[in-house]
């Protein structure tokens, strides 16, 4: 079984994903007799760290895609949010085995990346799918609030302490991941991981959305992870690209700018030194 470098690195950071790595051979053995997959060998780029995805035909010769995922708090209700969203706008959930954290999915043909686009241009491809993404979810849902993430994040955060490279920055940025989910005017159902690299071109529709990480919370969250997919821009000229973006979704702008700084003041990291993104807080700083 060939597992990408990068998937094993990924994996080998945490216990659990220790554990998900060494029972993945037999995950797959298991799940191909299932399902009656014929399975290719795995898809290996930058954009995909968070679980072993590999193309598969099904026993009628339906091209799919079988993804078995790295189990974390961030994406733990993948599965349930490609049920909510049912194909519009993501990839359709063929199958699921929730026991075994795994996804037979659509296959997105021709299946290449928003990110073949100018930037400028993506952000408008950007935008129309996250307003189709946007609804709120009734309930019982299993879905976590994305103050949940917050906490999640600062608790990491906090236990760097000793690593922060501007203590101020990290606490300002530590202060709005508490203030910003209690000061939400709406709610919705998020993807939290929207970006180019995750957004691929089908025959079905011409983008779909591939690996969501759904939470329910503050829409004007959504675009963060597009705008550090785009971060000379970012840098260049901030406050035009929030105030686009926040045109093009009818969201405030100046929660956008919040969010962003935020997340590049006080998101955990393996690297605390990141010059790019100390520079993008700066850049963003209330």
């Amino acid at each position: 079984m060939k597992i990408p470098s990068q998937v094993a690195e990924n994996a080998r950071s945490t216990p659990a994903g220790t554990v998900w790595l060494s029972r993945l051979p037999e995950t797959l053995r298991t799940l191909a007799a299932r399902w009656s997959l014929t399975v290719g060998d795995p898809f290996d780029h930058e954009d995909l760290t968070g679980g072993w995805v590999a193309p598969v035909r099904l026993p009628d010769g339906t091209p799919a895609v079988l993804k078995l995922a790295n189990p974390h708090m961030e994406g733990e209700h993948e599965i349930q949010g490609l049920r909510f969203w049912d194909g519009d706008p993501t990839v359709r959930l063929l199958e699921a085995a929730e026991d075994y954290n795994a996804m037979l999915l659509e296959r997105c043909l021709p299946g290449t990346t928003l990110r073949s686009m100018p930037e400028n241009e993506q952000d408008f491809v950007i935008a129309g799918l996250l307003k189709r993404l946007w609804r709120p979810p009734v309930a019982p849902h299993p879905f976590l609030r994305l103050s949940l993430m917050m906490k999640h994040w600062s608790d990491l955060t906090f236990a760097d302490a000793k690593k922060w490279p501007d203590a101020g920055l990290v606490r300002e940025g530590l202060r709005l991941f508490d203030e910003l989910p209690r000061t939400a005017t709406s709610e919705v159902l998020l993807a939290t991981d929207l970006h180019a690299g995750n957004v691929l071109r089908s025959e079905r529709k011409p983008w779909l959305v591939i690996d969501p990480k759904p939470f329910v919370g503050d829409p004007a969250y959504d675009p963060t992870q597009h705008l550090f997919n785009c971060v000379e821009r970012l840098l260049s000229a901030s406050d035009r690209m929030f105030r686009h973006l926040g045109d093009l979704l009818g969201v405030e702008h100046e929660r956008i700018r919040l969010w962003t700084f935020a997340r590049a003041a006080a998101e955990p990291r393996d690297d605390w030194n990141s010059k790019e993104m100390l520079a993008v807080a700066r850049a963003t700083a209330p």
